[in-house]
């Protein structure tokens, strides 16, 4: 099987790499939604998705939120450090890297929400599910967890590895 390296021209070797680059950003982007549907099992007393349809000013921080976590997903498939000299096909399909990525990004989301019914414990007098009264707080909710999946798949995409 062909290996990459020297020996393929250097725009075969670019288009391989952005392949593996749109791999990366799609298995992210599957983990991210995951994350958010984790959220709504999570927190089922707070219709986020209906909440942040009301009010203008919610959907805009939503897609501020998203594009945050996109940006920093696919800056960390750029800059994510692979091995050249691999068969194409596995550098591609690099099962190794994608289990990683789940496995930080699960061990990550639990670690923070455990680390949220902590911190919901030890403040008795902010009602965290205040959320649910308000569209805006709704939005800036799901943008703060969108910020936080793309920092997490970032730094699993990015890590040493």
């Amino acid at each position: 099987m062909q290996e990459v390296g020297l020996a393929l021209p250097f725009w075969v070797i670019t288009l391989i790499w952005l392949a593996k680059v749109v791999l990366l950003v799609l298995v992210s982007a599957l983990l991210a939604w995951l994350g958010v549907r984790a959220l709504d099992a999570l927190t089922p007393h707070i219709p986020h998705r209906e909440r942040i349809g009301e009010d203008p000013v919610a959907t805009g921080l939503f897609l501020a939120g998203f594009f945050i976590l996109i940006g920093l997903v696919i800056h960390g498939a750029i800059t994510a450090l692979t091995a050249v000299t691999a068969p194409i096909v596995w550098y591609i399909f690099d099962f190794r890297t994608w289990g990683l990525l789940a496995m930080s990004f699960v061990i990550s989301l639990l670690l923070g929400v455990v680390l949220f019914y902590v911190v919901d414990k030890l403040t008795l007098r902010i009602r965290f599910g205040n959320i649910k009264e308000s569209p805006v707080a709704a939005g800036i909710h799901v943008f703060g967890h969108l910020v936080f999946f793309g920092l997490i798949l970032h730094a699993a995409l990015t890590g040493p590895l």
